[in-house]
């Protein structure tokens, strides 16, 4: 069982994914810095256990193209689940990605079954970084400015990849080129300059009432870290999972760990499905 592709037109955009096995929908959100490809690993591990794995490219990254018009991401993913039947789901998102997971299940809470967030972005949320940290930024900025594409990729996988207090290069092999190959893609993709900003969600996250698994790696920001820690005393549902080893983008950097603690939320509703049944 191999994932198969799919696109889907919604108004100038067409929206490039994958899906894999049948069930209940889990669909995986990708990074600010990544693709749908970083879920690789994650579709197939939940396909096998009896899930309907779904990864789609956003608009501006990976194979997605879109005109320059008026969109929110919110919107396109609401438009994604209509036009596949999905009436509920679990969504897993990573950093932007979990940011847009958790704003959907704001917008539409009837819809979400359950949440796994990980390194995990929020509108509104606080930001700040250590003196250590301030200096990959800065790099990150320099190279912006500079306009020099290739060294802001390996900055960015310094950043992300890495952690940003971790020596340059700590991840390496087919996961750093991967990441290099993902992140060169969104850092060439045209500009979309009219983007529909999203509402705060910081100050609303305790309304957020699925059962949500909140995974961080512990080489990720500081700020994260702190994040991930408040949000798992807010949400009324949630749990805290902190990586040892691993920086923003565990699916790649530790899929089996990352797969072992997904399936274990996961069989978390399979459990409640056979209780349901056998009540009935």
């Amino acid at each position: 069982m191999s994932a198969e592709p799919f696109t889907l037109e919604i108004g100038g955009a067409t929206l490039s994914g994958l899906e894999q096995g049948e069930g209940l929908a889990v669909v995986f959100l990708h990074a600010g810095v990544c693709d749908k490809r970083m879920w690789l690993d994650q579709m197939e591990a939940v396909a096998t256990r009896g899930w309907h794995a779904i990864a789609y490219d956003r608009r501006g990254y990976g194979e997605t193209t879109s005109e320059d018009e008026p969109f929110s991401h919110l919107d396109d993913l609401e438009a994604l689940l209509q036009e596949m039947d999905i009436h509920a789901a679990i969504l897993v998102g990573c950093s932007m990605g979990g940011g847009l997971a958790v704003d959907f299940a704001l917008a539409y809470p009837g819809r979400v079954i359950g949440l796994v967030l990980m390194g995990t972005s929020i509108n509104g949320a606080p930001w700040s970084v250590t003196a250590e940290e301030s200096a990959i930024e800065m790099a990150e900025e320099d190279a912006w400015e500079r306009g020099d594409i290739d060294l802001l990729n390996r900055v960015q996988a310094h950043e992300w990849l890495d952690g940003p207090r971790s020596q340059s290069g700590r991840v390496g092999g087919a996961v750093r080129e991967l990441f290099l190959d993902m992140n060169a893609a969104v850092l060439r993709k045209p500009e979309l300059t009219q983007e529909e900003p999203s509402p705060d969600a910081w100050n609303r996250i305790e309304s957020v009432a699925a059962p949500t698994l909140l995974i961080v790696g512990d080489e990720d920001f500081t700020a994260l870290v702190d994040r991930h820690e408040t949000l798992s005393e807010t949400m009324p549902n949630a749990i805290g999972v902190v990586l040892e080893g691993a920086a923003h983008i565990p699916s790649i950097e530790k899929p089996g760990l990352v797969n072992s603690v997904l399936l274990q939320f996961l069989d978390a509703f399979s459990r409640g499905e056979s209780d349901d049944e056998t009540d009935d």
